[in-house]
Order: structure tokens, then sequence, then C-alpha cells
């Protein structure tokens, strides 16, 4: 259990999130998130020579991605700030938050903050060096879809570590179905009152077009809009499974960062000194071979034991659900109403870019728990590779 390590109120922001080939498609990733912050550290007035440490999490390759970490601290304008990239897939962000919740719980710094970012459009094409192969014949990767279609452990597609699970469980793709429609009309109660929920934490992208054209990009694009009907007329993508094209994630882009830091200087920073924002517990595990959507499982159970908490006393619920069948063997492990949780969006909804995804969905939490009068924020989220993560938080 952490007791030294907070947050801000207000003390983070996400870009929205954009499907891939969409508006963020052609900006580096490292470049564009450093850029972002920097303006976002304007609009607090907060001065960035007080961060001491810069955690940079990001897991898709971009031009520069060698220096990615003290490069993206330098855009920031902290050309001293020591910095690490970090490398999780779909928990970078929660690991992120954990390592500068360690930092400071030691004592090894006091304010550093967590960068995270990706952009899985125009993903890169990598060639290896074969001096083996026929006329040295080179091994070339494709980091999105080579990926995507096969864990290199398994040789197993995403999706099968899905179906894997709705097999062993039993679940119906009428069940997956009834959820994800929940899960879109949780993510429009986000949207309500002109996207007065995204507004608490969601800052615009300026993209340039040209040197005299740019964009101002305000809320997420590619959006699927779900039906009861809709759904039920698509076939599941792999033959005699639950899950179709509209019950898993799409790749998307975007950015968001976060401030963790001791109490003293989160009341300082924080826009609401009356709002507290410590960082609890986190948990990790890893699954049998092809069933990464119960990875969630066994971290959730570990973060919360390292609390001293039950699953009783979690407030708010947020999950990192690439597939439907997260949320259905979530909920049927912990015995918690899978429609309860996941208020106001998931990545299921508004896409997946990895870097940033579990960042956004802690932010979130956060409002959500707030808005609710305090009380305790669980996110947990499975990772590439049958991983899982938790991270508990306590707002007052």
């Amino acid at each position: 259990m952490y007791t030294k390590a907070f947050i801000p109120y207000k003390g983070y922001y996400s870009t929205p999130f954009c499907k891939w080939q969409c508006s963020l498609a052609n900006e580096n990733s490292i470049f564009f998130a450093a850029q972002m912050s920097k303006q976002w550290f304007a609009s607090r007035n907060f001065d960035v020579n007080m961060l001491d440490y810069s955690i940079f999490g990001n897991t898709i390759g971009q031009h520069h991605q060698f220096y990615a970490s003290p490069w993206s601290a330098a855009l920031l304008g902290a050309n001293s700030l020591p910095a690490i990239a970090v490398s999780q897939a779909c928990t970078t962000g929660a690991t992120c938050i954990n390592l500068a919740a360690m930092g400071i719980e030691s004592g090894l710094y006091e304010t550093p903050y967590v960068l995270t970012t990706d952009r899985t459009s125009n993903g890169p094409h990598t060639i290896w060096p074969n001096p083996n192969g026929p006329g040295g014949e080179v091994i070339s990767e494709n980091w999105n879809m080579d990926n995507f279609n096969a864990d290199p452990n398994t040789g197993k597609k995403m999706v099968e570590t899905a179906e894997n699970v709705a097999r062993e469980n039993g679940f119906t793709k009428e069940e997956c179905d009834e959820l994800v429609l929940r899960r879109y009309e949780q993510y429009l109660m986000a949207t309500e009152n002109n996207r007065a929920f995204q507004k608490r934490y969601m800052l615009p992208a300026e993209i340039k077009i040209s040197k005299k054209k740019t964009v101002i990009v305000e809320e997420d694009e590619g959006i699927m809009a779900s039906t009861k009907e809709g759904l039920a007329a698509l076939k599941p993508t792999i033959p005699g499974g639950v899950l179709s094209f509209g019950a898993q994630t799409h790749p998307a882009d975007g950015n968001a960062g976060i401030i963790v830091t001791t109490a003293n200087k989160a009341r300082e920073l924080s826009a609401d000194e009356k709002i507290t924002i410590q960082v609890v517990a986190y948990g990790y595990s890893r699954e049998r071979k092809g069933y990464m959507p119960a990875a969630p499982v066994p971290a959730t159970r570990m973060a919360l034991k390292n609390a001293g908490l039950s699953i009783k006393d979690i407030s708010v619920i947020k999950t990192h659900n690439p597939f439907i069948v997260n949320d259905l063997f979530f909920s049927k492990e912990m015995g918690v109403d899978p429609k309860s949780f996941n208020n106001y969006g998931s990545s299921l909804i508004f896409g997946h870019p990895q870097g940033p995804t579990a960042t956004r969905l802690i932010i979130e939490g956060i409002e959500e728990t707030v808005m609710a009068g305090g009380g305790y924020c669980l996110w947990t989220g499975c990772a590439a590779g049958d991983c899982g993560a938790a991270l508990i938080l306590k707002i007052s």
C-alpha cells in the first residue's frame, strides 16, 4: 500500500482519441505528445521546471524512438529533466503511474511527470538483417498487423485469446452484444450537455495541415454507433466464435499526461485543494498462454489485497476492455454487475492507442469518483502476452 503518492486534481489531461488513419494519422506521437503537454502546462500556469523526473510511455516506434524519453522532455521545455521510456502494451499508462508512485514512496523524486502516447496509424515496417537467409534476404515486421495477428509466444491472434475465455466460461454472442450496447450507452453519457464530462479533462488537439491551415480536433473520432439490431447482424470474426467487430475495440491515436507528486505539492497544484487523490495500490499478473482477457482478475485481486480492501469497497470501476469478454469475465469472477461499471466510456468504444489508453481511463475514473463525492476508484486491464495490471486510487 502506498501512502505518499498523490495526483493533483486536474493535474492531468487527455487528447481526444482518433481512430487510426483519421486526423492524427500523420503526427509523430512523441513530438505531438510533448507539444500537447506543453500547451496543457501553459493553460494551467504550471512551471515545467518543477518536475524532477519524466516517465514516458509508448509502445509503437516512431521516428527518433531511440531518444523518445529525453527528447519528449526537452520538447516540453525541460532540457535538464531526466527521463525513461516504458512499454507494456495496453497497461503502459497504469504501470507508468505506479513507477512514479514507487519513486515518491522511496524518496527518489518528488514531482515526476507521466506522459503516455501512441500512434497506431502508419505504424513502422521494420526490416531486420538476416545474413544467413537465402541471398541475405531480410526479415520484415509490420509492427501493428503482425503483432495483432500473432503472439510469438503462442502463435495466437489477440481475438483468439478472447474466444478462449468466452468458450471456457460459456459466454454467448447475445450476452456480448447486450453488454456492448450498454457500453455504447455509457459512452454517450460523456457526450451529454455538449460533452460536459469529457470537457472536465479533454484538451483539444491542434493539427497543422499546412503552413496556412490548421484543424482543431475537439472530440473523439471514429466512434461506431451501436444498436441491438446492428450488433445482432454482425457475424463473429472467427467462425463459431461469439465476438464480432462490434464487440472489440479499434486501434487509435492520442496522448495523455498526469502529474504524480507528494501530498503537499498536490495541494499546491490542485484546481481544488479540498479534493485529494491518493495512489493506493498496484497489482499485476500473467495468465495462462492464450487467455489474455482473464488477466485483469488476478491483478485486481492483488491490488485489493495490497490496499487492504475488498471489491465491495470500490466506488468506481474502469476497465480496459479490448474485447467485451474482458468485462463479462471480470463481472463473473469479482461478483460485480457488468452494467454498473465503465460509466462515461471505455476503450471498447473510444478506441485504443495502447500507451495512453489506461491513462485516459484512470483520468475518467478520477472525474467520475469526484462527481460521486469520493471513494475508491479501480482501474484494471489486460496487455499483450496475457499480462494484466490494476491500480487503486482513493479520492476524498
